[in-house]
């Protein structure tokens, strides 16, 4: 769109936001949870709590002023589901498991004074039914 500014951010990116502790989780899936996320690159291990950290900080939160603001974040599943795990303030390891179809849109508003609020949640509504729910497994999709 024109006058709108596109900015590329690493925090916006693709990588594990938090990797839980073995304590955290359910006990009957800690060890298949904790073996798929080691399968992961070690720098996506590793550096991904920081960048977590970084996106909370830039993406969240009401901001200074009057004026309303509203920003469209592109990212990965992953990201999401740690932003919006952060929004319903739930457990750092709840971000596993909250999972969004590709190009599916969720809204999260902050206003002062309020808890963050979940508007919207992996709506698809705007993609023709074909390409609705692609990413997620087909017993997923409705």
């Amino acid at each position: 769109l024109a006058g709108v500014p596109l900015l590329r951010s690493e925090p916006a990116g693709d990588y594990i936001p938090y990797l839980p502790r073995r304590e955290e989780l359910p006990a009957e899936s800690a060890a298949e949870t904790l073996a798929r996320l080691a399968g992961f690159p070690a720098a996506e291990r590793e550096q991904g709590p920081g960048l977590a950290r970084e996106a909370v900080a830039r993406f969240t939160g009401t901001v200074e002023g009057d004026e309303p603001r509203h920003e469209l974040l592109v990212t990965h599943n992953f990201l999401a589901g740690w932003l919006v795990r952060a929004a319903l303030d739930a457990p750092d390891w709840r971000w596993l498991g909250i999972n969004h179809a590709n190009a599916a849109l969720t809204v999260i508003r902050y206003a002062p004074g309020r808890p963050p609020a979940l508007l919207l949640f992996n709506d698809t509504g705007h993609l023709p039914a074909e390409l609705r729910w692609t990413g997620l497994p087909p017993e997923l999709h409705i």
